[in-house]
């Protein structure tokens, strides 16, 4: 883009903020881009694969018999909730949680953050967007917000239809601990809330490499692939034990964090330390995404 074709665009951009009416602010509601995000097949389709995860897993249980029937006897909580899967609604959807928390929730994480300012680029309408004129903040800012509006979305559907479904399944009851004892019925769906809400500030990370990316390529299956395959490079290097207390510092250390939450006694400690990292990692992500994308010579 020339010098002259910037300062005419500039131009043009003062006077219409000085037109009457116009408010920068008003420009890519988050109503109309949410509807525009929900009417695309990814996200239906995205919708309908984790909608039917927990009817998959009724019916493993269904034909495989008792689940977890082979080498349930060690590893603490983490390990063992397949143990207790069909004992309640409850432990049903924390067992749904459990399997999809490591790779499956990322997906539609890394797919709804990734997806957002590539898509467009990729589509050639960005420059058509950025010249109605939607200013570059704005328009990053309502992407981000629906995006992880969409995310967070995607983390409580699972849940809610395990709920459901295992309510007719196996009853509604306590959630029992595969340690022994039980969570008052009353307790069951708080903590619950509160696993899905760790979960999803656990994958911040996830979304800030999706977004970041998101910027800075045309290709959107870049930036989708690139976050989640960062994301298991990140799993690899936390099960590589030689590293010690430095794995600390990797998001993925405390992705399970959240089974404190499923004891009697709720413990804070490992959540508000996967939180702090993962919240400190996407800020300085989405940092760099607004920044670079400021700077960016948009051409498509």
């Amino acid at each position: 883009m020339s010098a002259e074709t910037d300062t005419s665009t500039s131009t043009d951009l003062r006077r219409l903020a000085e037109a009457p009416g116009y408010r920068a602010g008003r420009t890519l509601p988050l109503r109309v881009e949410a509807m525009r995000q929900l009417r695309r097949r990814r996200t239906l389709l995205m919708g309908g694969v984790l909608a039917a995860l927990p009817f998959v897993l009724i019916v493993a249980f269904a034909i495989g018999g008792t689940p977890g029937g082979e080498g349930g006897g060690g590893g603490g909580s983490r390990i063992n909730l397949m143990d207790v899967a069909t004992e309640s609604a409850a432990n049903f959807a924390a067992t749904c949680l459990f399997v999809s928390a490591g790779f499956l929730l990322v997906v539609p994480v890394a797919l709804f953050c990734g997806d957002t300012v590539a898509s467009e680029a990729s589509w050639s309408s960005l420059r058509y967007l950025l010249a109605a004129p939607v200013p570059r903040a704005r328009l990053l800012w309502s992407k981000l917000v629906v995006a992880l509006g969409f995310s967070l979305a995607a983390m409580v559907l699972l849940p809610l239809v395990a709920l459901a479904a295992g309510a007719v399944a196996y009853g509604w009851g306590p959630l029992r601990l595969p340690t022994g004892g039980a969570l008052a019925t009353a307790d069951t769906v708080p903590r619950l809330a509160l696993v899905v809400a760790f979960v999803f500030v656990s994958q911040l990370v996830t979304a800030g490499l999706a977004f970041w990316l998101s910027t800075r390529t045309d290709a959107p299956l870049g930036a989708v692939g690139g976050a989640v395959g960062l994301t298991i490079v990140g799993n690899v290097l936390d099960a590589v034990t030689a590293l010690g207390s430095w794995r600390e510092f990797l998001p993925a250390h405390w992705q399970f964090a959240w089974a404190d939450a499923l004891q009697p006694e709720l413990e804070w400690g490992g959540m508000m330390k996967g939180a702090a990292v993962s919240v400190t990692y996407a800020l300085i992500l989405f940092a760099l995404a607004f920044r670079g994308f400021s700077r960016k010579d948009i051409v498509s």
